[in-house]
């Protein structure tokens, strides 16, 4: 389930040379770097910046480039277990690391009405937890499944799956507890989760709430197809331009 690479390269050299490194403390004791610039004025969002399962945060500045350009806060938190960072990613721990890079936020007098949690499939399903423990802004989900137990058996489909899921990630049984403006992309021709399990999500949240499917787009390739660009106009209609 996760996919973590070590080597962590500054910000400046993967383009976002206005990221400082920081240090979120979790609630279980690790300290985890991360990157984070503060918005341009308090009126801007600061977006919570939650990846996948494979890589590290260096392979997400371009992601964050625009928003960014747009005087938005960033923060790409760095997981446990990923970028050099210490312990052993698991549900439970990438969820304390999300709450820990909401106290960091909050430190730093970003209010939470003004955090926007932004989690690319396995992201996405923690910050369905996020959202559904902590008042937050907004929710971003870019290629959500609905159960971690639902990819692995669309990856598999002759196994047993469930039984050898520790980590549940139960995001379809979480997402009507969001009382936040929802988005949620998906590409319509996602072959690693597919198109239906972001269409479930979305009927099963709350208003307000958009989806937008793209219709040529996978699983790994949404920025391709202008993700930023409709990210942008959502946060422009939530929290003004």
């Amino acid at each position: 389930m996760y996919y973590p690479s070590q080597a962590l390269p500054s910000p400046q050299a993967v383009g976002v040379p206005e990221m400082e490194v920081v240090r979120l403390e979790t609630a279980d004791g690790l300290t985890l770097l991360a990157w984070y610039a503060g918005a341009d004025t308090p009126e801007r969002p600061t977006l919570v910046y939650l990846q996948g399962n494979g890589g590290n945060i260096a392979g997400r500045a371009h992601k964050v480039r625009r928003f960014l350009d747009r005087g938005y806060g960033v923060l790409l938190v760095g997981y446990r277990g990923y970028g050099g960072n210490p312990g052993v990613p698991s549900e439970r721990g990438l969820v304390a690391d999300g709450h820990g890079a909401l106290g960091f936020l909050a430190d730093r007098d970003v209010p939470p009405e003004q955090v926007v949690l932004l989690g690319e499939s396995l992201g996405g399903a923690v910050a369905v937890r996020l959202a559904s423990e902590r008042s937050v802004g907004a929710v971003i989900l870019e290629a959500p499944f609905t159960s971690a137990a639902d990819a692995a058996q669309h990856a598999f489909p002759f196994l047993p799956v469930t039984l050898f899921i520790e980590d549940p990630y139960d995001s379809l049984g979480r997402i009507d507890r969001i009382g936040a403006p929802l988005l949620i992309i998906h590409g319509e021709r996602d072959q690693i989760v597919p198109v239906d399990q972001g269409r479930r999500l979305l009927a099963a949240a709350r208003a307000p709430k958009q989806g937008v499917f793209l219709p040529g787009a996978g699983h790994n390739d949404l920025f391709r197809y202008g993700s930023d660009d409709i990210v942008v106009a959502f946060l422009e209609r939530v929290f003004g331009d």
